[in-house]
C-alpha cells in the first residue's frame, strides 16, 4: 500500500509517495505556477502509481479546515496571486476516489516532527513547529491533536515588543506591518539591510534583533501552551541562529517557568532536508485511511 503526500508551498510543490512505515519511495518537486497547471502536475504524478490509498496535503494558506464549511478544502484569501478561492481538495477528488487529509503546511511539518519524536521514543504529547522563511507560520499539537477550532492558528501574525534598536523599521506584513512575520521573515533582511538573509553574516546585529523577536514568540507559546518542545525550521533558521534565540529566551523569560535544557527545548527539525511535512502527510493520510 502506498500513501501520497503533497507539500504545497508558495514557491514550490513537493509530491511524494511512501509506505506505511513512512519511508519515501518516490519524490518530485516543481515550481508553484498557476493553480490549474500546478494541480494538474500533482494529478499526473499520482496517476503514475496504482496503489495510492490515501493522500495527505499540507498547504500554504490561509485555508479552510472546517469540514462543515462549503469551502472546506479551499485555499481562501491568500495574497498569492491567482490562488485565492481555489478548491484544492475538490480538484484532487475529481481524479482520485481516496481519503484526503487536508491541513496547513506548518501543521503537516508539526505532525511529522511529532511522529518522528514518538519513533525516537521521546514520549512527548505536544510540540509547536514554526517555519521562518518567506513567511512565518506555526502549527501546534497538544495531546496528539492539532489546536484550532474556527480555523488554523496564525501564530506568524502575533504582535511583539519592539527591539529598541529597531523602532524605525515599519515591518513588511501587508496586513499588520510589524507583526512577527513582518519583522523576522526572510524578506525583512533585504528590507533592513539591502542584502538577502543568506548574505548577512551572523555577526551582524540584525540577527540579534530577529532573535529577540523569535524568542518572544517562543515565550508566548511556552506560557500559553506549555509544549514539550518548540521546533524551528525554514530558510532563516540555523543552529547558530537558534543559539542567539536561546540566549534571548533565557534572558526574557527570566526562569519564570522550567522548560528543561534549552538545547532540548528550542530545536532544529529532527527530519532533515525539509522533510517534516512529507512524513507528516504520510502519517495523516494513513490516519484518514483508517477512519
Amino acid at each position: 500500500m502506498l500513501l501520497g503526500s503533497i507539500e504545497a508551498g508558495g514557491t514550490k510543490f513537493v509530491c511524494a509517495v511512501g509506505n506505511e512505515d513512512y519511508r519515501t519511495k518516490n519524490i518530485v518537486r516543481f515550481p508553484t505556477t498557476t493553480p490549474e497547471e500546478t494541480l494538474t502536475k500533482c494529478v499526473e504524478y499520482f496517476k503514475k502509481f496504482d496503489d495510492v490509498k490515501a493522500i495527505g496535503v499540507s498547504s500554504f494558506g490561509p485555508i479552510e479546515l472546517r469540514r462543515n464549511s462549503p469551502k472546506y478544502g479551499y485555499i481562501t484569501n491568500t495574497p498569492k496571486p491567482g490562488w485565492a478561492d481555489v478548491d484544492f481538495v475538490g480538484r484532487l477528488k475529481k481524479d482520485f476516489d481516496v481519503p484526503i487529509h487536508w491541513t496547513t503546511d506548518v501543521n503537516g511539518s508539526a505532525y511529522g516532527e511529532y511522529v518522528i519524536s514518538t519513533l525516537f521514543n521521546e514520549h512527548i504529547n505536544s510540540l509547536v513547529y514554526y517555519t521562518i522563511g518567506t513567511g512565518v507560520g506555526a502549527g501546534a499539537i497538544v495531546n496528539g491533536k492539532f489546536i484550532g477550532d474556527l480555523g488554523h492558528p496564525e501564530m506568524g501574525h502575533v504582535r511583539l515588543k519592539r527591539h529598541p534598536d529597531d523602532l524605525d523599521f515599519p515591518g513588511i506584513c501587508p496586513f499588520h506591518g510589524d507583526c512577527l512575520e513582518g519583522l523576522v521573515s526572510g524578506p525583512t533582511f533585504e528590507a533592513r539591510t539591502g542584502k538577502k538573509g543568506q548574505n548577512v553574516p551572523l555577526t551582524d546585529h540584525v540577527w540579534d534583533i530577529v532573535a529577540y523577536y523569535v524568542a518572544q514568540a517562543a515565550i508566548q507559546v511556552t506560557l500559553t501552551l506549555r509544549p514539550a518542545k518548540i521546533v524551528f525550521g525554514g530558510g532563516v533558521v540555523s543552529e547558530e541562529f537558534l543559539k542567539k534565540v536561546r540566549v534571548q529566551f533565557k534572558e526574557l523569560l527570566n526562569d519564570y517557568v522550567d522548560v528543561g535544557k534549552l538545547e532540548d527545548y528550542i530545536v532544529m527539525p529532527a527530519i532533515k532536508e525539509n522533510g517534516s511535512a512529507t512524513l507528516g502527510d504520510f502519517s495523516l493520510a494513513l490516519l484518514e485511511y483508517r477512519k
